[in-house]
């Protein structure tokens, strides 16, 4: 059996990495671009970087901070007229969710739809992916 050319390996693992890649790492709603871009201007930064951090009763919290330039590994987001870096480490936790803005009586705050999440705390300020669930299974974090 002939062993499969070098052209046609290329070709697979580009055919992976192109379907992996379609699936976009985050959208954002009209009205949380529209708060971004707001923010953005107020403060005179061209990013805000999207990260989690390990805490609250789920494991994972969102973070949002102002940037001035794109980290080596921050994957960068376009959409709608602005920029989100969304670190390394959030990346595989975040692919695929939508970032929405509430602004009503009761509340005011950036909130997230997340297909990767498996839990949430009742609070609504952490949340789990099949990642750190499996993860505290094992003992890790």
């Amino acid at each position: 059996m002939a062993a499969p050319s070098a052209s046609k390996l290329a070709a697979a693992a580009a055919e992976r990495v192109g379907s992996a890649a379609r699936r976009q790492v985050l959208t954002l709603t009209d009205a949380a671009a529209s708060r971004v871009r707001q923010l953005l201007q107020q403060r005179q930064r061209p990013f805000l970087r999207l990260g989690v951090k390990a805490r609250g009763c789920n494991g994972l919290s969102y973070t949002l901070n102002y940037a001035d330039a794109k980290g080596k590994f921050d994957e960068l987001v376009e959409d709608k007229g602005v920029k989100i870096l969304v670190e390394p480490k959030a990346l595989m936790h975040v692919i695929g969710t939508k970032m929405d803005f509430v602004d009503d009586k009761l509340r005011s705050e950036f909130i997230f739809i997340n297909p990767n999440s498996k839990g949430q705390c009742g609070c609504g300020e952490s949340f789990m992916t099949t990642s750190n669930s499996e993860a505290a299974k094992r003992g890790g974090s």
